[in-house]
């Protein structure tokens, strides 16, 4: 009986032959110390994995906020669907999500995460007072389905006994406690972290290290229900100041059982008492639906469908989704953990965001990382990386700013300027303002944020060309954008050109300083696009905008060989992002057109310097180096820099959970994960999209270990492209397209 219990754990999580194993990522027993869960969702619905597969995990529908008075806005945990509990006999045993995790009670462990399906499966053997039972997870939150996830339990004892089940929703009790982030400062913010008893030290399993500051916000739950007769659970309630919301799980039992409901403060429970014999394998599934305001889905009903439909069904239907998903790839061949690490960062990518949505893309996803708030990141680094390969996903982000416009535009009232300011940190659901007073400097003054929304409105009327869509949607966005700029620059006669003053530079900690490079340049591009775009929706452009654009200031050396990270007179504090903000001016985003002589002296000045250990350790460091070091077309540099992401400590095992920096928990972080598919999208291609086109801005550059590079499905004005980055026979990098044929 032991032997073919191991070969049934073994059979039951082995990779399916033919199965590429890049899309494979798994944790072991020895893993658990550090385990740092795998994201499970889809631009929808989120939540997190956990050791056992069975555990309560928070989670998350997009842009449900709770919006308690004082602190910022956060998102609202809602009740967790993961929950199945489970112990192998009456009084005296265990309940298996209770049990401490040791060897001698948990053996033969393995989990594993497809990412080319969506799910992630956990095996081992409980034992518990004698009694071995061997244990199947599946779990999936629906790609097909988007208002709907699964798990799956499958057991089989080695006995013959009544076993007990439970089937819940965790219904969370609000943090405590909870801060005036809106209100204190940064040190009376550490000074309270303290008091409550807390620190910013991670624990184990991996936990954000300023999980004390970013925890979820509340659901306060008013129905909570259920029925034994249709196995049923449901419930509603409402984010704190904010959104309704509900929930039901409909449960698939083998025959025999007997079932209650439980309810109480904390949890909403379908029980079950059952006969099992050994060797007999026994399914259970619970099928969860989710709705929140606006979405007008009839939850108990649908959970229902997918339960008459049944599991199997809904992981083809999983299947199948996530694999029209990967129909669009990138594909390196000649360095397997390179492959591995792309499909990681993909695969979160994909499981955060929405297809042709009004949804933004927070830095860390739907997690209460950055409070789900949307920086800059979505327009500079997210969205780029989206783009071509997803751009109906890209859409989403351009249209969150185009349903946020109104906000932004009194934003801009209020602080006595024209057009539009959006803000620093923008809540998902309605782009108010929602910085941490700590971080108020940054929502006052670093807005470089202001220009970037205006580029990627163009970049995706490049990349469409969609006139249509230009004229009614992206061109007020542009419009606005650019009236904003005209009203905060400030002209200098003597001189002849404008300044922008009071800024914070995108190197955080250089703060009011006088012409940001970084800044200045990114406005530049966003008024030529605007006096562009009005041509084309069939505006008149004020032509202030050109004005501005030609003699705004961009510092440089006195001999012309690099550019400055700010006025002259202005010595720089810091480091920020590697050898100073200069890097960023490599950003795909910008697309800053340099001589062959000035790439090489900002490279020279800016780039080179940097130590390895800062770029690589600083997620948002690393692409604008790769990317720099392609464009001056030095091969050893782009894999010099491409290698040390590997070693900087910001993918965490076992999933390749990308973290912000090396040091810290920061994770789920989509902008960072973004800025590596960069790199490669557009670093090692040497692609820009430009009004002529998807153009070869310089030649492709390929790092040593690689033998190819692949970008499938390319989708570019409403072509299908496979782009090709290859050695020829004489050792040259060459770069090839042809129409993609599925």
């Amino acid at each position: 009986m032991r032997r073919w219990l191991v070969s049934w754990v073994l059979c039951c999580l082995a990779v399916p032959a033919g199965a590429d194993e890049s899309f494979v990522l798994s944790a072991q027993a020895s893993d658990i110390p550090n385990y740092f869960p795998a994201y499970l969702g889809n631009g929808f619905v989120s939540t997190l994995s956990s050791p056992k597969g069975t555990d309560a995990s928070h989670a998350y529908l997009i842009g449900l906020m709770d919006y308690t008075a004082g602190d910022i806005s956060r998102p609202a945990a809602v009740p967790s669907w993961t929950d199945i509990d489970f112990k192998a006999g009456g009084e005296g045993f265990t309940w298996l999500n209770r049990a401490p995790w040791e060897t001698r009670a948990f053996s033969e462990y393995h989990q594993m995460l497809d990412m080319h399906a969506g799910t992630l499966t956990t095996t081992y053997h409980f034992k518990d007072r004698g009694r071995d039972t061997a244990i199947r997870v599946d779990t999936l939150v629906s790609q097909a389905s988007p208002h709907l996830g699964a798990t799956r339990l499958q057991i089989t004892p080695d006995y013959d006994g009544v076993v007990q089940l439970s089937f819940g929703f965790t219904l969370w009790s609000q943090h405590a406690p909870r801060f005036a982030m809106a209100q204190i400062t940064g040190p009376q913010m550490d000074q309270a972290v303290v008091a409550s008893g807390q620190s910013f030290e991670p624990h184990p399993p991996a936990s954000a290290d300023r999980e004390a500051v970013w925890y979820p916000g509340y659901v306060e739950i008013g129905t909570a229900e259920g029925d034994r007769d249709t196995q049923s659970l449901w419930l509603s309630g409402r984010a704190a100041q904010g959104k309704a919301m509900a929930m039901a799980g409909a449960i698939a039992l083998p025959d025999g059982a007997s079932v209650s409901i439980t309810r109480n403060a904390w949890r909403l429970s379908l029980d079950v008492s059952m006969k099992v014999q050994r060797g007999h394998q026994y399914d259970f599934s619970k099928f969860v639906a989710f709705s929140r305001e606006e979405w007008d889905t009839d939850t108990l009903q649908l959970a229902h469908r997918a339960r008459d439909q049944g599991f199997e069904h809904l992981l083809a239907e999983q299947r199948a989704a996530w694999g029209k998903l990967w129909e669009s790839d990138i594909q390196v061949e000649g360095d397997a953990h390179a492959q591995q690490v792309v499909h990681s960062e993909l695969y979160q990518l994909l499981a955060a965001a929405t297809p042709d949505t009004g949804w933004g893309l927070g830095a860390c996803a739907s997690t209460p990382g950055y409070s789900n708030h949307i920086f800059w990141d979505s327009d500079t680094w997210v969205f780029p990386a989206l783009l071509l390969l997803h751009p109906e996903r890209a859409k989403s982000l351009v249209t969150f700013r185009e349903h946020s416009l109104p906000a932004a535009q009194e934003r801009a009232r209020q602080h006595g300027f024209a057009g539009a300011m959006y803000p620093w940190e923008a809540d998902p659901e309605n782009g108010s303002e929602q910085t941490p007073h700590s971080a108020f400097a940054l929502s006052e003054s670093e807005i470089h944020v202001n220009a970037e929304v205006a580029v990627a409105q163009w970049q995706y009327y490049l990349a469409t060309r969609d006139r249509d869509w230009l004229r009614r949607r992206g061109w007020p966005v542009i419009r606005e954008v650019a009236r904003f700029w005209a009203s905060r620059v400030t002209y200098d006669p003597a001189a002849h050109r404008y300044h922008l003053e009071h800024v914070n530079s995108v190197a955080e900690s250089e703060g009011d300083v006088r012409n940001d490079t970084f800044t200045n340049l990114f406005v530049r591009k966003a008024l030529q696009i605007a006096t562009a775009a009005a041509k084309l929706s069939g505006e008149k452009a004020d032509p202030v905008w050109e004005r501005i654009a030609r003699d705004l200031y961009v510092p440089m050396d006195e001999q012309g060989h690099h550019y400055l990270p700010f006025d002259p007179g202005i010595q720089a504090r810091s480091h920020d992002f590697g050898g100073g903000p200069l890097a960023l001016l490599f950003l795909p985003a910008l697309d800053l057109q340099m001589s062959p002589e000035l790439l090489q002296g900002n490279y020279n000045f800016a780039v080179r310097p940097t130590p390895l250990p800062v770029a690589g350790s600083f997620s948002m460091g690393l692409p604008p180096h790769t990317i720099a070091a392609a464009t001056i077309g030095d091969e050893s540099e782009v894999t010099r820099w491409l290698n040390s992401n590997y070693n900087g400590g910001t993918i965490k095992p076992p999933y390749n959970v990308r973290t912000e920096t090396g040091a810290n928990n920061t994770a789920y972080f989509i902008t960072g994960s973004s800025g590596f598919l960069q790199s490669v999208l557009y670093g090692i291609t040497g692609l820009r999209i430009r009004e002529q086109g998807l153009v070869e801005a310089y030649a492709p550059v390929l790092p040593t270990s690689w033998n190819a590079l692949t970008l499938r499905n390319v989708q570019f004005r409403g072509q299908r492209l496979d782009i090709r980055v290859e050695r020829d026979a004489g050792g040259k990098v060459r770069l090839t397209r042809k129409p993609h044929v599925d």
